[in-house]
C-alpha cells in the first residue's frame, strides 16, 4: 500500500519549527501538532505561534498524545535535546518517520540511541529565520529550506516520496538528494567558518571579505572540519555543486550564534566546535581553532550571564612576575 502521511508532529516551535509549522498549516487533510508540556504548552495554545505576521494555532499535544503520528520532526536547540529523547521515544510508533532538522552532524546519532535508526531519514535546513520579539520572521522565497534523503540506496523510497507529497504545494521549498551527509556536513563546515569567528568579535559576515585575519580564522576552522570529515568517509565534493548555493546576505548579516550572544543566550557552541573537539580526539586530529573558538564563546556566555561583572568590593586578584 502506498505510504502516505496524515499527521505531522513538529517539536520545537523556533525559528526552524516556524518555517515548517508556516508551510504545512494550509496543508489540507493533514492533522498538524507542536509537542510541548506544562507552561510552554498553556502559552502555545493561547499565544499560538507567530510567524511573517500572522498567529498560526496548530494542535498542541504532549508527547502521549501525539503518539504515533506519521511524520516527527525534530526542530529543538541542542542543548534541549538530551532532555527531550524519552519524549521523543514516548511519540515513535511502529510506522513513524523522524526527521532532524537540527544543526550539527550528530542529532540523528543522539536520537538513534532511544529509538531504532531504521526511523529516522537524513535532513538539514537553510531558513535565515530569526526572532523579533514574539514573532519569527523570515523571506519564503529566498529560504532553501529543507533537504533530506536516504542514508543509503535505494535513495527514491517509499517514504522520501511520501514526504515529497506532503511537502507539495505547501510553499516549502525542498530538495531530495543521494548524499545527504554530505550535505548536512556540508551545511556544518559552513557554520563552523561562518556563524563562529563573526560571534567572537560581533561583527556583521562582511568582516570575512573585509580582514585578512577573519578569513585566516575562518579558513583555520575549515582544514579543521574537512580533516575529521575525511577520517570519518565523508567526501564533502559529491555535493560541491548544490551544498554552496544560497541567499545573498548583506555585510551587516548576523548569523544564529551571533544573534544568540546579542540576546544573552547560550549559544549552540557544544554542538560546532565541542563537537569538533571530540571528534578531532575520538579520530586523533588535533582541532586547535575550534579548542580555541569553544572556549571563547563559553566565556562570552559566561560575560553575559554576569561572571564578569565585578563591583569595588571584589576580592583583590594578585598577580606575581
Amino acid at each position: 500500500m502506498y505510504m502516505k502521511i496524515k499527521s505531522v508532529a513538529v517539536f520545537g516551535a523556533g525559528a526552524v519549527g516556524s518555517y515548517v509549522i508556516w508551510g504545512l498549516s494550509e496543508k489540507k487533510d493533514i492533522s498538524l501538532s507542536v509537542i510541548a508540556k506544562g507552561e510552554r504548552a498553556e502559552r502555545l495554545k493561547a499565544e499560538g505561534c507567530l510567524i511573517n505576521g500572522k498567529t498560526y494555532h496548530p494542535e498542541v499535544l504532549t508527547p502521549e498524545e501525539a503518539k504515533g503520528v506519521d511524520l516527527l520532526i525534530v526542530s529543538l536547540k541542542y542543548g534541549a535535546l538530551a532532555g527531550a529523547l524519552d519524549d521523543i521515544k514516548e511519540v515513535v510508533s511502529e510506522n513513524t518517520i523522524v526527521m532532524s532538522l537540527m544543526n550539527g552532524v550528530d542529532s540523528e546519532e543522539i536520537i538513534s540511541t532511544k529509538i531504532d535508526k531504521s526511523h529516522i531519514i537524513y535532513s538539514l535546513i537553510k531558513v535565515a529565520s530569526h526572532r523579533e520579539e514574539k514573532e519569527y520572521v523570515f523571506n519564503p522565497e529566498t529560504t532553501i529550506g529543507i533537504i533530506y534523503g536516504e542514508e543509503a540506496a535505494p535513495f527514491e523510497s517509499e517514504r522520501v516520496a511520501a514526504i515529497r507529497d506532503l511537502f507539495d504545494g505547501t510553499g516549502l521549498n525542498y530538495r531530495v538528494t543521494d548524499c545527504i551527509k554530505e550535505e548536512i556536513w556540508s551545511k556544518y563546515r559552513l557554520n563552523i567558518c561562518n556563524n563562529l569567528p563573526q560571534a567572537i568579535i560581533g561583527a556583521g559576515v562582511g568582516c570575512y571579505t573585509d580582514s585578512e585575519h577573519m578569513k585566516a580564522i575562518s579558513e583555520g576552522l575549515r582544514k579543521e572540519v574537512e580533516a575529521v570529515a575525511l577520517a570519518k568517509g565523508i567526501d564533502m565534493s559529491r555535493c560541491a555543486g548544490t551544498s554552496s548555493r544560497g541567499s545573498a546576505v548583506p555585510p551587516t548579516a548576523r548569523y544564529s550564534t551571533l544573534q544568540d550572544i546579542d540576546a544573552g543566550r547560550h549559544t549552540e557552541i557544544d554542538m560546532f566546535s565541542g563537537t569538533m573537539m571530540r571528534m578531532g580526539k575520538e579520530l586523533g586530529i588535533a582541532t586547535p581553532y575550534n579548542e580555541y573558538t569553544y572556549h571563547i564563546i563559553k566565556a562570552l556566555e559566561e560575560k553575559n550571564d554576569g561572571v564578569f561583572d565585578y563591583d569595588e568590593n571584589s576580592e583583590a586578584v594578585t598577580y606575581s612576575k
